[in-house]
């Protein structure tokens, strides 16, 4: 029984893994794409998130948080290639 749930947990780190890649390929063919003139299709996307990062000052210590995310179509793109690829695997 204990091996079934490791397989579990397994599988589910190979698919974040698989999808993190698709994201990340799709996202720097959709940069490449940009220069491409019929491919800019490719890097038409949205960013978003904090724009500018928030500092919280407690005198000691200063923590700063950001977090921006650019999605465009190549990366879409690669997370569904990421899907497929892990239901075949």
């Amino acid at each position: 029984m204990a091996g079934a749930v490791g397989n579990s947990r397994k599988n589910n780190w190979v698919l974040v893994i698989i999808l993190l890649c698709g994201i990340v390929l799709g996202g720097y063919i959709g940069t490449l794409a940009s220069k491409v003139p019929f491919l800019t299709w490719l890097s038409y996307g949205n960013t978003f998130g904090l724009t500018s990062p928030v500092v919280l000052d407690l005198g000691i210590l200063v923590l700063t948080f950001g977090l921006t995310i650019h999605i465009n179509l190549a990366s879409i793109i690669g997370l569904i290639i990421g899907i497929i690829v892990y239901r075949f695997i």
